[in-house]
């Protein structure tokens, strides 16, 4: 069976200021969106454990509310800096973890930063059967690359334990293949969001092909075993990211990687100049062109539902009442968004929606979407090729 998944996000113990986040809900915006599949985020915060305790546990390493299933799993802050996403096939591997680095750490935080190396983080996951892998790896203050120059200087003697890599929101199969070192490696790609709208909630998502939906078939996915595999990455383009071009953030001017070197990356406002994904990715670049794996599915380049219909009906704010009764119709007609983005025939959305909105869709999906990239800081934008008047009355009517 097929499965879709987003196996990072978090709870409201992540952020201050966030609303309080039931399990009901996610629950709820997942199958709306079509997720089988979420990760729980923050197992290691006390309260947010005791709520994913209440879920009905299908085996050690698996939990459900109503139709949609969940994953124990967490993002670790280690003392270099660096984001790790790991993933636990049970309650005992969490307190084991917590247990061997509470002198040193504090765990209120839905998202710990603990006192000990990446290494010794690879160490103890690897001890406890835990699965781990660096989260977003090419963001440019959190990200491993953004203090290590290869995975291996990173965790060392225990990079054979490392389960997979997280592209994170600004990144793509086809720029990451274009480092060798990546291609043993599983990708995942995952929403990290802390809001439970759909919007967020799995704006990058992975699709698995697994024997039945539990952990340990999730596991042999990532591991590529058992005949389970990853099938599909899709994500937030990465020419939309706010880093994905060098640039400086508070005056929001663009450079190219020449001149920020020559500037030695200070900007003429005084502020530093971020280094952007893409530079930054082919400073580890060994191919021009990516050379991708033999095991790499595709990656599809993908907005969620709302931003393409606040784009055609060039509204400035997706929760505004115009998008999201569009959205609802849709989904109430169809069933889920991804449903609805990926399968449902052009004509059909044409025939419940707006024509241009099906017109979008279709440009998604054949990848004729134009893009203003992104970077210091500014998000990037896109232009939706619109078909001539013949072809919509085609789509509408046939």
């Amino acid at each position: 069976m097929i499965i879709t998944t987003d196996l990072h996000l978090h709870s409201h113990y992540s952020k201050m200021d966030s609303v309080p986040l039931e399990f009901s809900v996610l629950a709820k915006n997942a199958a709306m969106k079509g997720i089988t599949v979420l990760g729980t985020g923050d197992c290691f915060q006390s309260d947010w454990l005791n709520n994913i305790k209440k879920l009905e546990q299908i085996d050690e390493g698996t939990f459900r509310y109503g139709s949609t299933y969940f994953i124990l799993t967490s993002e670790i802050e280690t003392k270099d800096k660096v984001h790790h996403l790991l993933l636990f096939p049970n309650m005992q591997s969490i307190y084991a973890i917590k247990h061997k680095l509470k002198s040193s750490s504090s765990f209120s935080s839905g998202r710990p930063n603990i006192n000990v190396s990446s290494k010794d983080l690879a160490r103890l996951a690897k001890e406890e059967q835990v699965l781990m892998g660096p989260a977003h790896i090419f963001d440019p203050f959190k990200g491993l690359y953004a203090k290590y120059q290869t995975i291996t200087e990173c965790y060392e003697e225990y990079t054979p334990s490392i389960s997979f890599v997280e592209l994170g929101l600004g990144a793509d199969t086809y720029l990451a293949d274009t480092i060798k070192e990546l291609h043993g490696f599983t990708y995942l790609t995952n929403s990290d969001t802390h809001n439970p709208h759909p919007i967020r909630l799995g704006r990058e998502f992975t699709r698995f092909e697994v024997k039945d939906i539990s952990f340990s078939d999730i596991q042999h996915a990532i591991t590529r075993k058992r005949g389970n595999r990853s099938v599909l990455n899709a994500g937030i383009p990465s020419e939309e990211g706010k880093y994905y071009q060098t640039g400086c953030p508070r005056c929001h001017t663009n450079y190219t990687y020449k001149d920020a070197s020559a500037m030695q990356w200070k900007c003429n406002c005084g502020s530093r100049i971020v280094k952007g994904i893409k530079d930054k990715i082919q400073e580890h670049a060994q191919y021009e062109k990516p050379q991708h794996p033999y095991h790499r599915p595709f990656y599809l380049p993908l907005y969620p539902l709302h931003e393409i219909i606040t784009r055609t009906l060039d509204e400035k704010n997706p929760f505004v009442p115009t998008v999201q009764t569009q959205w609802e119709r849709l989904i109430s007609t169809f069933g889920s968004e991804l449903y609805v983005l990926l399968e449902t025939p052009i004509h059909n959305i044409a025939q419940v929606s707006l024509p241009s909105i099906a017109e979008a869709i279709q440009a998604f999906r054949l990848a004729t979407i134009t893009f203003q990239p992104g970077g210091a800081g500014l998000y990037g934008d896109i232009s939706i090729p619109w078909e001539e008047p013949s072809l919509l009355y085609e789509l509408h009517n046939g």
